[in-house]
């Protein structure tokens, strides 16, 4: 039988962080963008009507731990099993509606305070990048340092978390390690985990003795409907990788079609040059041959009043035939035979 539990389970990180002050003061602490001066000291849980709903749907795989501080800073923790697209929208709406919560009438909207959402992710959404730790707030586009203080939102994607990244903030190494080192397979807890008071006050939480069985009911179940989300959304990303696929062989097929129609057009449009050219060939060779025809016709008048003058000399017995000869440039048998 295994020592612990996995903290990540509903159960277990609400016992841990939702019912014990000191404990999630100190992952607050370690997780957040919080200056020295800025640090959390105390701390008091919503009261659970102010705690944001969540559906039957999410239920299996959020968790939500929300509290405020000495400041009336708010601060909103949650553990997300598995990653949608809709998730960043859905904590900015929360945090929304907590920053909105604090107005009352009359009041000044210099007393609102900031709103912390701290969400640990347990998969891969900014595959592009190589870091785990992802924050968002307000900030100007070109000078960075100018910000407009309201929403914070922080994105820690555990699965990218190794102990040597980021390894100066010790007590944000610590408490990634205890969520992502421990599970029902740890046999012995490392001791550098031990070694910390509040992370080995945790682990003490999470040790399967702790639990009754009721409460071990509610764990089995919470991770067998995690089974379930997880091979609904395999299903889905496969069946949305299938239609991707057919997606890009239909843009090919249409690429394809395209890159063949545009060839028979410049085929047709070649084809139309060179029936132009042709006409305008067989248009040269009509005015040629008229042309010719005309000097033919020509020649042939010329020929013909040639021969009628040969004639009527012959006939005036004016000239001989060598005469007539020499002066058409002609021999005397051709002047006979006319």
């Amino acid at each position: 039988m295994s020592k612990y539990l996995d903290p990540k389970a509903d159960l277990t990180f609400k016992k841990v962080f939702g019912e014990h002050k000191n404990l999630v003061i100190s992952l607050l602490n370690a997780m957040l963008p919080l200056a020295d001066d800025e640090k959390v000291v105390s701390i008091e849980y919503w009261p659970a009507e102010k705690i944001p709903d969540r559906t039957e749907a999410e239920k299996y795989s959020i968790v939500d731990v929300c509290c405020k501080d000495n400041r009336q800073r708010e601060f909103i923790v949650e553990m997300q099993m598995s990653w949608t697209d809709s998730f960043k929208k859905r904590v900015l709406l929360n945090a929304s509606k907590a920053y909105v919560a604090q107005t009352e009438k009359g009041m000044s909207y210099e007393s609102l305070q900031p709103v912390y959402a701290l969400n640990f992710v347990n998969a891969v959404f900014q595959k592009d990048v190589e870091d785990y730790y992802h924050y968002y707030h307000l900030v100007h586009d070109r000078y960075t340092d100018k910000v407009i203080e309201g929403l914070h939102l922080i994105f820690i994607e555990l699965p990218k978390f190794h102990p040597t990244t980021f390894s100066e903030k010790r007590m944000q190494v610590l408490w990634l390690r205890f969520l992502t080192e421990i599970n029902e397979k740890t046999r012995e807890a490392p001791a550098e985990l031990l070694e910390n008071e509040d992370v080995s006050k945790a682990l003490e939480i999470v040790e399967r003795a702790a639990f009754t069985d009721e409460e071990m009911f509610f764990y089995d179940k919470f991770w067998d409907r995690v089974s379930v989300q997880r091979t609904l959304d395999d299903a889905i990303k496969r069946r949305q990788a299938e239609l991707d696929s057919r997606e890009a062989e239909i843009e090919k097929k249409e690429a394809d079609l395209s890159t063949k129609e545009a060839d028979l057009s410049t085929k047709e449009a070649d084809l139309s040059t060179k029936e132009a050219d042709l006409s305008t060939k067989e248009a040269d060779l009509s005015t040629k041959e008229a042309d010719l025809n005309n000097k033919e016709k020509e020649i042939e008048q010329a020929e013909k009043k040639m021969r009628d003058t040969i004639q009527r000399l012959k006939a005036s017995g004016l000239m001989k035939i060598k005469q007539i000869a020499d002066a058409m440039g002609l021999s005397e048998e051709e002047i006979d035979n006319i």
